[in-house]
């Protein structure tokens, strides 16, 4: 994990806060899912690698579109609550930038809520390793839409924890991509939606952040108290979310030019 920009801390605090996790974290929506399986070219019985699959939030929707999955994850006790859920799917010890798996053992890759962890041009040098040729790669994030008042206040709730972690929202991990000739430019689609939840819905959502999971059962509890008065009372909660998804495709590395997907 010292390998990563996952550090120590960040992977103790996903080790802790599974549970949460999983009644916390939204599913991503069908149009979202329906434009990767597509962009991915993802045919039933295809081999697909679901790479820090987590908890099996993506990884379910792949096995629902028919994919042969191989689910590779470095956190333990993520793997273990994915390999409980979904005892059908190989799930593999592993990180990005030092993946499991044969040359050329895949037709595609996802990579749900989490290129922007992993060491971009080792993973992109990995990811071109076991993917055939024209393969393809796919990333997926929910991001909490900023436009929203709400979303925008608990932001601002959150985020004096965060200190050095690193963001999806960053655009950071976007810098491997520019830097390789190993894949086709990145291709995209926004899908904007709203997560209906509860009141503690919205605290485990936030329980299951990293920077939030290591803080002291005090500090947490102070601020899940902060999120409550932000909620108002409310009974259910409507969140606004968009969900990014982006593709690409292997390039030969011995090719010369760059093709677009």
């Amino acid at each position: 994990m010292a390998r990563s920009p996952m550090d120590e801390t960040a992977a103790r605090g996903f080790a802790g806060a599974v549970a949460a996790y999983e009644r916390g974290r939204p599913a991503y929506p069908e149009a979202a899912i329906s434009c990767l399986v597509e962009a991915l070219r993802l045919e039933p019985e295809g081999t697909v690698l679901d790479l820090a699959a987590g908890t099996g939030k993506l990884t379910r929707r792949l096995v629902g579109a028919g994919a042969r999955v191989v689910a590779v994850e470095p956190v333990d006790e993520m793997r273990a609550a994915l390999e409980a859920a979904l005892p059908e799917v190989e799930a593999l010890a592993g990180t990005a930038e030092s993946i499991p798996l044969a040359d050329g053992a895949v037709g595609a890759v996802t990579v749900g809520q989490a290129f922007h962890w992993f060491d971009g041009d080792r993973a992109l040098a990995e990811l071109h390793r076991v993917l055939r040729p024209e393969g393809r790669l796919g990333l997926i994030w929910n991001w909490r839409d900023q436009d929203s008042e709400l979303q925008a206040g608990l932001s601002e709730l959150i985020e004096p924890y965060r200190g050095e972690t690193t963001s999806y929202s960053s655009g950071r991990w976007r810098e491997a991509f520019e830097r390789t000739s190993l894949f086709t430019a990145l291709a995209v689609r926004s899908v904007p939606w709203v997560h209906e939840t509860t009141p503690d819905g919205v605290v485990d959502r936030f329980a299951s952040v990293s920077f939030i999971s290591t803080l002291s059962s005090e500090e947490k509890e102070r601020l899940f108290e902060r999120i409550r008065a932000l909620l108002g009372g409310r009974e259910r909660v409507e969140l606004a979310y968009r969900t990014d998804v982006y593709w690409c495709e292997r390039v030969d590395a011995r090719r010369s030019s760059v093709v677009r997907p």
